[in-house]
């Protein structure tokens, strides 16, 4: 499992920009009133991860200077990564939707007064979903282990120092 690149998660909040901007001339009739709070939860996800993130950053930099009191466990860190990917997608997912029903809500802010009324909804569910982008996309890199010194670039991983590959 790799990284989650930045470039694909853009793309894909971009085609889903798209998507959501043609579907929302059908479905905009049906939507409740788009309020501030509406995207508020994804705020309160992004800063819960962005600490966690700096507690693993912490305690991943602790064990590598050798501070070994509250090492986390190894599947603690792999159950991080896992929740920062689905975050990330999640919040490339959300913030691509919020960004078509901006396109659409910024057109139409002059002859449609509710569209007017939930732009100002729609700005904080983009701004909330964007963070938690940014949050979960830090969070995995948080969880990698910084480069080791005295590590050899040519050395295999998972190889012990001065044994020969077999």
């Amino acid at each position: 499992m790799g990284p989650t690149r930045s470039r694909d998660v853009a793309a894909a909040a971009g085609a889903i920009a798209v998507l959501s901007y043609f579907a929302i001339h059908l479905l905009y009739r049906w939507f409740p009133p788009i309020t501030a709070w509406t995207g508020i939860s994804l705020l309160a996800v992004a800063a819960v991860e962005a600490a966690w993130g700096r507690y693993v950053r912490s305690k991943i930099d602790g064990a590598m200077i050798g501070a070994g009191a509250g090492r986390l466990h190894p599947l603690a860190v792999a159950r991080t990564v896992v929740v920062a990917k689905a975050s990330a997608w999640m919040g490339a997912t959300v913030l691509g939707f919020w960004v078509g029903v901006l396109g659409y809500l910024l057109q139409r802010r002059s002859e449609l007064l509710v569209a007017a009324a939930d732009t100002g909804g729609a700005v904080v569910a983009a701004a909330s979903a964007l963070a938690l982008l940014i949050a979960a996309l830090w969070l995995q890199h948080c969880c990698t282990a910084p480069h080791d010194p005295g590590h050899d670039p040519g050395q295999q991983s998972g190889q012990l120092p001065g044994t020969q590959p077999g």
